[in-house]
This record gives structure tokens, sequence and C-alpha cells, in this order.
């Protein structure tokens, strides 16, 4: 090799060296500034930041448990809702549809990952929140009125329309990866299943088992998406500080209080606060994220050897 391209491969190199450090320094700016713009409440409150369930920017009082508790709440239905109908797609279209059939459904489902967060904020607005209002809400106080998940009012408005909405924006990204995790499942093991006498139902069943793992990974994969979802839960979920066991009422997320009360922050404490929050949400989704792709690695690993 001459001296040239000896030269030449050292730049290159050099050069994707700085581009792959800089994703590094930008993550560890943006966390030393979350840390130093957070030392005022952890002065201020400590632990009890994350405890306390009274927001009052009025009285410099300000505690996270309920912007906690509306983020775990409403992430949790999403998966509820979400996980079943993502497997469902997944599997009908790795394992049932022909190609003819499949690559249509699978553009649509794509289709939804690019629908903007504020539109589908206007149909949970428009649509969704009045279903819940006239239908869905009634039935299920009539017939499940006794748990206290399903009581309450009835605005449409609420924790259960936010984990609705959520769940909408969560499906493609499940459905994706699972599609990606069965996909790599050895065509071998199906084959020797159906050699076996296995029933196809009985085949996607074992190919399932073997893609647990990713499949996982696709669930907390989702469940990342579902924690720093903005916008569109901003605009069903009330925005109301408050912890409550129905449903049906008004709540907050961390993201949205972020969303809702940033422009308004002008006491330093009060930006403290809410920059704090930031950060428990960006430490908690960067493990979340890093969980999910070690566990699809795992599965693809597995199944194909290296």
């Amino acid at each position: 090799m001459s001296k040239t391209g000896t030269i030449g491969d050292s730049v290159f190199r050099t050069i994707l060296i700085i581009f792959a450090a800089t994703i590094l320094v930008i993550v560890a700016a943006m966390i030393a500034m979350m840390v130093q713009n957070s030392i005022p409440t952890i002065r201020e409150f400590g632990f009890g930041f994350l405890t306390g369930s009274r927001w009052l920017p009025a009285s410099d009082i300000y505690g996270a448990l309920p912007f906690i508790y509306g983020t775990i709440v409403s992430s949790l239905i999403a998966l509820i809702l979400a996980v079943p109908l993502s497997l469902g797609i997944a599997i009908f279209l790795v394992e049932q549809a022909p190609a003819r059939i499949a690559r249509p459904i699978a553009f649509m489902v794509e289709l939804l990952a690019a629908i903007p967060s504020v539109v589908y904020g206007l149909w949970g607005i428009f649509v969704l929140a009045p279903f819940i209002r006239v239908y869905l809400g009634p039935f299920l106080q009539n017939y499940f009125g006794f748990i206290p998940l399903f009581q309450g009012r009835l605005t449409g408005i609420g924790m259960l329309t936010g984990g609705i909405i959520m769940a909408l924006m969560v499906t493609p990204i499940v459905t994706a990866v699972v599609r990606d995790v069965l996909e790599v499942v050895p065509t071998a093991q199906r084959e020797a299943a159906l050699a076996l006498g296995a029933t196809k139902w009985e085949t996607t069943v074992i190919v399932l088992g073997n893609a647990a793992s990713g499949i996982a990974g696709a669930v907390v994969l989702g469940l990342g998406r579902a924690l720093g979802e903005t916008m569109a839960v901003t605009m069903v979920i009330g925005n109301s500080p408050q912890i409550s066991a129905s449903l049906f009422e008004p709540a907050y997320t961390i993201a949205s209080v972020l969303a809702a009360n940033f422009a308004e922050a002008t006491d330093k404490l009060y930006m403290s606060a809410l920059i704090e929050m930031g950060l428990v949400l960006f430490l908690v989704t960067f493990i979340v994220n890093a969980l999910a792709k070690l566990l699809v690695l795992r599965v693809a690993k597995r199944q194909t050897g290296h």
C-alpha cells in the first residue's frame, strides 16, 4: 500500500471517530446541563422531590409523584392495548399473509409511525374523547363500575384517553421490531416443526418461543416510546397534577408537564424542578431503550449463531 493510501485511511478513520464521538459528546452535554440546572431543587427537596405529591409553583412547593404516576399508568395502558395488537399484526405479516397482502399492510403500519403527534392529538380530542364520554365510559361504568379504575367523571379527557392515543403511536414501532425479529428466526425451524406434524398455529407458537427475547425487547422499546410521548398526550390527558385510581380522571405525565409549563417557568426554582423532571425522564428512557436494544441483539445473535 502506498504512503498516500495509508494517510488517506488514517484521515478517513479519524473523521469517522469524530463523527461517532460527537454523539457521545452531545449526550454527555445534555446530561451535564440537566444535572447542573437541577441542583437547586436537589438541594431544596432532595429525594422528597420524587415522592412529593403537591405541585404548587406559586408557593415553591414541587413534588413530582403525580407526574411519575401519570407517566407510568398511561404507558402501561398503552402497552396493554398495543402489545397484543402489534403481535397479531406482526405474526400475520410474517407467518400467514401472502406477499401481495403483507406489503400494503406493512406500508400502512409504517405510515402510522409517520403521522405527526399533533394529528393524533386532534383525533383524540374530536373523535376518541367523545366516543369514550358517550359510549365506552358508560359501558365500562355499567358493567365494571365497582372497580375503582372505572369510577369518576366522564369528560372524555383523562388517563384512559391518553393511554389509548399512546397505544396507537406505539403499535407501529412494536410491530416493526417484532416483524424483524420473527423474520430472523431460521426457516429450518418452521420446516422441522411442520415435518414433525405440527399445525401452522403450533409452528407459530414455536417461532414465538424462539423469538421471545426479541419480542420482549420490542415491548420495552415501545415502553420507551410511550414514556417520552409529549404533544398528543398533552392534548388529551387533562393536565391535572393529581393521583387518582380512576382512568377517567385527568392526569399529567412528565413529558406533558414540561411541554405545558416551560414557557411560564420564570422562577429559578420552578425552572429547576422542570429540568429535574426532564432529567428523570431522560435517564429512564435511556435505560429502557438500551435494555430493548440488548434484548433484540440477544435474539438476533442466538438465531444467527454469531
